[in-house]
């Protein structure tokens, strides 16, 4: 069987099956309601209307028109038209795709029907952060006043596009979630793809057409929009019939001949289905009527208002500010179209991960103390390779609005040609952040996001990374600004050598959970190292001598408390730490069974006199250490504490670990009191003893690729 969350094996949302359900609908005869994403308000997640009149009902598509069918002919673009729903980033998305039949049929599988086999239930799969989901949901969907709500198709009987709406609508949470977007997140979900930007004014018009018709042969999907100077100008129509921040997708480009000069054009198509472009090459301009009627015919020229029309490339550079694509994989996005995809010539890693408030979101670099404290990603990159395409790179997170951390930071410019010869000595990185779960029920919440990647010298040895190593390092390369976009995304060339890539929010103290993949060219060999736990607590805090009165009091004790074995429990060994810790630092019973359990007791869980006096010393330093880093004296420390406090006393975790350990001992809370301190040391040294009973130096963090943890 394909890996699980592969496009043959995709994860089943909800753990709902769709072939088990599809045979239990039939074999009872019953069409299938979803109790997951039911047919309610709760489900829409848009205000409900007042107006009786406007009382939505959710109807299947036999009940809204008798001869309704899943797909009326062929899929097109022309199929998809915006309803009620500010989602023209989503439906611009879905009719790229359409365009492109291998990808389409990731997105809406084959062989389903409104008629043959029909139980009510439909599936369709999307690509969230590194797997494939499949989601399953019933036919029933929203109704007001006769007409669907949302998405609909311009032939009315036809109801594939408004199911796979509803369908990415329950794996958001409500349709209300898919309001307002960029397309990019639609095509990389529909794909599993890389989206980024490209300013219109950074080519030359024909170079742009070029690309354009070079990334649709490579199966990219494509759109556009104009930029609205503030949020009164969105949906506003220009002189030219054209939509401000709207999404537009670019289905496909041409060229036609006019007398002796070659004109090249795009063609667009606006999801709402209707409101079309009137400028040159319009549907009804007059300079069709010099065009031979064997080129319309190619063209398919319409003139209907369907949303769709054709635009010469100059008037398009004049009119539109961006081009959104979207590349299956890096190849893609190369200016020059290739026959060549039967051998990848990419490498893929990636990783989960979490921004924990107060341990792993560090925040941007204007905060030095806690920056470090971000994820961070050790990548080797061991042979260069050349890559003379620099399509769209440098591009991303240059412009536009967001937050910088820069302070003071001056690069000198380099000229064209050294950059190139630069970059044939490089190995070619492309590295892309992505945010998760932003969109939830009835709001959007995006973090300002980026990522720092930093060389590491050859004489560092291997570890998380600590403050004085970024403090006096820069970056090497970063994804730009931090943005409050899903994803941010940048192709580097770097010197072969050892870095450590930075995953952050601007500011700390966020929680967030993030999904980072790193491309780089096959034949580089790229490779992911483990950060080790490092273990000298015995050299830091057990070889400490015992001090005359602890030994005294463990005589004393003993001689009184001991069993007929000369050894005490662990509730007399907790009587015996308390009498010496200071109260506000006393020891539960469960954190002394944990260091009894860390002892060779011989399965007794009892101590002898000598490893009472060694515990007894050990927690005496161990409470020096915390008072140390304790820096408000509060009695607790927080997870950066935490991390400077395992330093020192011998033990050297990378974030993931700490993290681990805050997720266990910390119980919830922001801060750790000193027994939770004590549990983290007790249970690392745990790990080490059977770490070194199985032959390792050293523990490694846990796979974070994978989501295993230790």
């Amino acid at each position: 069987m394909s890996e699980l969350g592969s496009i043959d094996n995709p994860v089943k949302f909800k753990d709902q099956d769709y072939d088990a359900l599809l045979q239990k609908c039939l074999k009872s005869a019953a069409l299938f309601s979803d109790a997951v994403f039911a047919a309610n308000p709760s489900s829409l997640g848009i205000p409900v209307d007042p107006d009786p009149k406007k009382a939505v009902k959710w109807l299947r598509p036999k009940e809204i028109t008798s001869n309704a069918v899943f797909v009326e002919g062929t899929m097109g673009t022309t199929d998809i038209c915006q309803g009620q729903l500010g989602n023209c980033w989503l439906l611009a998305a879905l009719s790229c795709l359409t365009m492109h039949p291998t990808l389409f049929v990731k997105v809406v599988p084959s062989g389903q029907s409104l008629s043959e086999s029909y139980a009510g239930i439909f599936r369709f799969r999307f690509w969230q952060y590194g797997e494939w989901v499949e989601v399953v949901v019933d036919d029933r969907l929203p109704v007001r006043e006769g007409r669907l709500l949302f998405s609909y198709s311009r032939t009315t009987n036809e109801f594939w596009s408004a199911l796979v709406e509803k369908a990415y609508a329950k794996l958001i949470g409500s349709y209300g979630s898919l309001k307002g977007g960029i397309i990019s997140e639609g095509m990389e979900d529909f794909t599993g793809g890389i989206a980024y930007s490209l300013p219109v004014s950074s080519r030359p018009p024909r170079m742009l057409w070029r690309g354009i018709t070079a990334a649709l042969a490579r199966s990219s999907l494509l759109s556009c929009f104009i930029h609205a100077a503030s949020v009164k100008e969105i949906g506003t129509v220009t002189s030219e019939g054209l939509i401000k921040g709207h999404a537009y997708a670019i289905t496909d480009t041409d060229k036609v001949q006019r007398t002796s000069e070659e004109v090249l054009l795009l063609r667009l198509r606006n999801p709402w289905g209707f409101v079309e472009y009137c400028g040159p090459w319009s549907d009804k301009c007059k300079d069709w009527d010099v065009i031979d009627n064997a080129q319309k015919a190619r063209l398919e020229l319409a003139k209907v208002e369907d949303g769709e029309f054709w635009i010469g490339i100059e008037d398009f550079c004049l009119l539109f500010n961006t081009v959104e694509m979207c590349s299956v994989n890096p190849d893609s996005m190369s200016g020059e179209a290739s026959d060549d995809t039967a051998t990848p010539s990419w490498t893929l890693s990636s990783h989960q991960g979490t921004w924990v408030p107060m341990c792993s979101a560090g925040g941007s670099r204007r905060y030095p103390r806690s920056f470090c404290k971000n994820p961070q990603f050790q990548m080797i990159l061991s042979e260069k390779d050349v890559d003379d395409y620099d399509y769209g790179e440098d591009e991303e997170g240059e412009e536009g609005d967001g937050e910088d951390d820069e302070v003071g930071v001056v690069v000198a410019p380099v000229s064209k040609t050294e950059k190139q010869r630069e970059k044939k000595k490089k190995c070619t990185v492309l590295v892309e952040l992505l945010q998760k779960y932003r969109r939830q029920k009835d709001k959007v919440n995006f973090l300002y996001i980026a990522f720092h990647i930093y060389k590491v010298p050859p004489e560092d040895k291997p570890g998380s990374l600590d403050q004085p190593f970024f403090s006096n390092n820069s970056p090497v390369a970063r994804s730009g600004k931090y943005r409050s976009i899903r994803s941010v995304w940048r192709k580097v060339h770097l010197e072969p050598g050892s870095y450590v890539i930075l995953a952050s929010t601007y500011r700390p103290n966020q929680q967030g959970e993030f999904f980072l993949r790193v491309y780089t060219k096959t034949g580089n060999i790229q490779g992911f190292q483990d950060f080790p736990c490092t273990n000298n607590y015995s050299v830091m805090v057990m070889s400490k001598p015992v001090l005359p009165e602890d030994q005294f009091r463990v005589q004393k004790w003993f001689d009184e408390k001991a069993g007929s074995d000369d050894r005490v429990n662990a509730v007399q060994f907790m009587n015996l730490v308390n009498s010496v810790l200071e109260k506000d630092y006393e020891l539960p019973l469960e954190t002394c069974r944990q260091l009894i359990f860390g002892e060779d007791t011989g399965g007794r869980g009892r101590l002898s006199r000598a490893q009472a006096e060694k515990l007894l010393t050990s927690l005496r330093n161990l409470q020096s250490i915390f008072f140390q880093f304790d820096e408000d004296s509060s009695g607790t420390m927080s997870p950066f504490e935490l991390s400077l406090a395992l330093n020192a006393a011998g033990v050297e975790c990378d974030n993931v670990v700490v993290q681990l350990l805050w997720e266990r001992f910390g119980a919830g809370e922001q801060y750790l009191p000193f027994y939770g301190f004590v549990s983290c040391v007790a249970r690392l040294q745990v790990l080490f003893v059977a770490a070194q009973a199985v032959g390792c130096v050293s523990l490694s963090r846990p796979d974070t690729s994978a989501g295993q943890t230790c």
